[in-house]
């Protein structure tokens, strides 16, 4: 156990924000330095707050099972070194999850009964930047090669997690991603300042040394068909993730200036970036108006507020959730509660129970304002309530609204796999899909979720690769495909 009275000697405590009024004029993550440098001063006694239960519900809370516990200790006792391989022995990427998770394990804490929880997902990424910083990861490359080759298609948390597995495992593994670069949503789909992206690029750099080769700017379906990589490739994992965007077919919906979430962040990234984006789609000096209330809404909010936006407005379908736990979501489950995220902190209107009626378009066919109308739920059916119109100017309004699954033209109808009844490839509990040696993990399978199931399927499916290659395996499988821990 770390500090035997910690949870009762100190409270909970974050690590602090960079001032609004600041970090909305870069793109720089939202703290000091790093988010793991930002909780320094105070992370060790953060990390003895931790009361190494009996039964720690937080490894249940947690698709991939970290060993929190374990490595709450060794921080508390400075002993960094341990604590990063303690924390690599359950999740290849730490220094992902530790910024883009919501932290289910949280909500799982045993001290979150009657206290603030531990700050799981801080100390968490405070051991993957100080063990980056302290030249504590290092390439791990196989003791021997398998002879066997394996295709990863997905470049995005899964399709990574997989592909590093494999190539530890002695497997020749390529990774092809359609994209100019890899990282799959985590490059262009993640904000810069959520996540820089320099900490993907090390973590890519670690992977070449091991062996995985990466073939950006292909288009497996298009570029590479599926009987030629079939051909090529003694085993393929599907982790191309779920790109179909929820749409949303109201009157208007034709006029300029309405798009997808993943048409505009991309090229916001891009452009963050440096890079030159031909035509691209911008709130500088506009109303915007998002529709969806998730993180994918609050990316498109803190993106616009930092191009110059006149005024943001997201808008959410279901009513606004309390600030406690309800009494229907006990501990340990993950409730639905009102969140501030850090684009939330910077600005912009957030609207609750509201139902998009039609899009009001200007004189030259483009997006001037969405009339909204309140609703309610009454007996499992949405109702539109009287009265309640009116009108939000908007010159750009941005769909983010999820996804319903993978894009079957191209390579899913090319090697012909079943489909689950969401949409999804449908995959037993080895992770095989129902064409031999044709394997599938994260969002593709799963549908839309979280960075840490997708780590956890792109291990667990890794560890069914290995076992279908060799006839037996010893790479960790965390998870099953029907799983579904209380917490999550």
């Amino acid at each position: 156990m770390a500090d035997p009275k910690g949870f009762l000697k100190k409270t909970r405590e974050v690590a602090e924000r960079r001032p609004v009024e600041e970090r909305v004029r870069d793109w720089n993550e939202v703290y000091p330095g790093s988010a793991g440098r930002a909780l320094l001063p105070i992370i060790t006694e953060q990390a003895g707050r931790c009361m190494d239960c009996g039964i720690p519900f937080c490894h249940n809370g947690c698709p991939l099972g970290n060993l929190i516990p374990e490595w709450n200790d060794l921080v508390w006792r400075d002993d960094w070194e341990d604590a990063i391989e303690r924390l690599h022995a359950t999740n290849n990427f730490p220094e992902f999850t530790g910024r883009l998770c919501p932290a289910p394990c949280e909500t799982a804490c045993v001290l979150g009964i009657n206290q603030p929880a531990v700050t799981i997902k801080n100390v968490e990424v405070a051991i993957a930047d100080k063990a980056w910083e302290s030249g504590f990861v290092r390439p791990e490359p196989p003791e021997w090669l398998s002879g066997r080759t394996v295709a990863v298609i997905g470049s995005g948390p899964a399709g990574l997690a997989a592909a590093q597995q494999l190539t530890r495992a002695g497997h020749t593994v390529a990774v092809y991603e359609r994209a100019d670069k890899v990282g799959g949503l985590m490059r262009y789909g993640i904000p810069e300042f959520k996540m820089e992206k320099k900490y993907l690029d090390r973590r890519l750099e670690q992977m070449r040394r091991e062996g995985t080769v990466f073939r950006a700017g292909v288009d497996v379906g298009a570029d590479l068909t599926a009987e030629r990589l079939r051909d090529r490739y003694d085993a393929v994992v599907l982790a191309m993730g779920s790109t179909v965007a929820r749409d949303l077919t109201v009157p208007g919906r034709e006029l300029g200036g309405i798009h997808q979430a993943m048409e505009f962040l991309p090229q916001a990234n891009r452009s963050a970036l440096g890079e030159s984006v031909e035509g691209q789609i911008t709130a500088a000096g506009k109303d915007v108006v998002i529709i969806g209330g998730g993180d994918t809404g609050a990316d498109c909010l803190g993106t616009s507020i930092r191009q110059g936006a006149r005024s943001v407005t997201q808008l959410e379908i279901m009513p606004e959730p309390p600030t406690d736990r309800p009494g229907g979501q006990p501990w340990p489950t993950y409730p639905m509660v009102f969140r501030v995220s850090s684009a939330h902190e910077e600005g912009g209107e957030r609207v609750y129970a509201a139902s998009t009626q039609e899009f009001l378009g200007d004189d030259d066919g483009n997006v001037a304002a969405l009339r909204i109308v309140e609703v309610r739920f009454e007996d499992g059916r949405l109702v539109e309530l009287e009265g309640t119109e009116r009108e939000i100017p908007a010159q750009l309004v941005l769909f983010a609204m999820g996804f319903v699954g993978p894009e079957r033209a191209g390579l899913v109808d090319q090697l012909g796999v079943d489909l689950d009844e969401r949409g999804n490839v449908a995959r037993d509990d080895s992770y095989m899909s129902s064409v031999p040696g044709v394997f599938v993990a994260g969002d593709a399978g799963r549908g839309q979720s979280l960075i840490v199931w997708a780590i956890a399927e792109g291990r667990a499916a890794a560890a069914a690769v290995d076992a279908y290659l060799t006839g037996s395996t010893t790479l960790p499988a965390p998870i099953k495909p029907t799983e579904r821990p209380l917490v999550v």
